[in-house]
């Protein structure tokens, strides 16, 4: 029971999750579109109210006139709309789903004990001081170095270094999957932070002075608005490197490669510099900006560099396709039923059935037999982390099984 339940909280909570980061990287996609976009206004009443920049567009059969202030309008008729829950309640359903999959089935989920061979409870210590490190090392770079010359150049080098760092150390830590969740984790709580710490306090601090009536000092509120607006860039660049740490966990041929930890970090830059092709495209088309194409290029080039040297040895596939058809090719059920239950009844049997799955009966493992096969032969994602050692041989008798038509006697 209690592993159906936990099921049914990873389902609900990856719903949420899922339904949260959509509302937050929209939002925050749309305002560096109308960043991008919005023209100074010629018309001398928009001049008068203080408009910096408007557009027009159209959506829905209703056309929209967004419009952008420097100084605070003399007058705010309707509610002020505050852009942070959509962040709050993105990194709180992560949180809570990672909780739920990875810290509390700890010794499943996050130890690869041929990496290291550590307690849960040092596991779950060390993930979570991930996530803190990471915050206080981005943070510390920005407040040293992101206002100086060149700035943001050496704020992008340094952090390029410690992301690289991260998913080595990660990798050579933790189980392949843990490891590239981690990685995402760990920046995508950076980008919440930056709205928690620094953003949503920035704004709040410049609303109340600019809508107070009294004098203030305009100099000292352009520092919130200028840092407000650094970490908001910040966050746009770390989107697309985080949704591909949070979904490439779910490819086993990519956390179980020998040199993963690089194929994520080039992954993860290669979308850094797709996501500055988006950011800047809309730039160039008003003048405002270089050609951005560059950007893109050498982001789709890195990561066909990858697909290609990731790519499949066809003379060792040939190989090995002549050693296996030199091999008995007829599996018995009693083959199969013996591999189960050395590497599987341990989660999948009377006392335990993880994913609500139970294989120590023959009408279990008719109903699961393609999920055997794809899961154990094909994904390669069970057992989880290889904990039970199976081997290549038995994946390879499962699969044999499977193709010869999943017989059961």
């Amino acid at each position: 029971m209690e592993a159906y339940l936990l099921d049914w909280a990873n389902l609900l909570l990856r719903w949420v999750h899922v339904i949260t980061v959509i509302a937050w990287i929209g939002s925050s996609f749309y305002f560096v579109f109308l960043d991008n976009n919005l023209l100074k206004p010629t018309s001398p009443d928009l001049l008068e109210k203080g408009v910096d920049g408007a557009m027009w567009a159209v959506h829905g059969g209703g056309f929209y006139n967004p419009q952008k202030y420097m100084m605070a309008p003399q007058k705010i008729h309707t509610k002020l709309h505050w852009f942070y829950w959509e962040s709050y309640s993105s990194w709180l359903s992560g949180f809570a789903l990672f909780t739920v999959l990875y810290l509390y089935n700890a010794s499943s989920f996050l130890i690869d004990k041929s990496l290291m061979d550590w307690a849960p409870s040092t596991a779950i210590a060390v993930a979570l001081a991930f996530l803190v490190a990471f915050w206080v090392v981005y943070d510390t770079v920005c407040r040293l170095f992101g206002f100086r010359k060149n700035g943001e150049l050496i704020v992008a080098a340094l952090m390029l270094l410690v992301v690289a760092f991260s998913a080595w150390l990660a990798c050579h830590w933790f189980a392949g999957r843990a490891a590239f969740l981690l990685v995402g984790a760990m920046i995508a709580t950076a980008m919440s932070a930056n709205v928690f710490v620094w953003i949503i306090p920035g704004q709040r601090k410049v609303v109340a002075a600019m809508t107070s009536g009294e004098k203030y000092d305009a100099a000292s509120l352009a520092v919130h608005g200028k840092r407000g607006k650094q970490r908001s860039v910040h966050n746009t660049y770390f989107t697309l490197p985080v949704i591909f740490a949070m979904m490439s966990n779910h490819y086993s041929f990519l956390y179980t490669h020998p040199q993963r930890w690089l194929i994520l970090f080039v992954m993860m830059f290669a979308g850094a510099l797709i996501r500055q092709f988006f950011v800047q495209r809309h730039g160039y088309h008003l003048g405002r900006a270089r050609n951005p194409w560059p950007f893109a290029a050498v982001g789709v080039v890195l990561i066909l560099a990858v697909i290609l040297a990731m790519a499949p040895n066809p003379s060792a596939a040939k190989a090995s396709s002549s050693s296996a058809s030199k091999e008995q090719t007829l599996v018995t059920f009693p083959q199969v039923q013996a591999v189960v239950a050395q590497r599987c009844l341990m989660c999948h049997g009377e006392v335990v059935q993880m994913k609500n799955v139970r294989l120590d009966s023959v009408e279990g493992i008719r109903v699961q037999a393609q999920n055997m096969y794809q899961q154990v032969a094909v994904m390669r994602q069970m057992p989880m982390n290889n904990a039970t050692g199976i081997t290549e041989e038995e994946r390879a008798l499962i699969a044999r099984w499977y193709q010869a038509g999943a017989k059961l006697e």
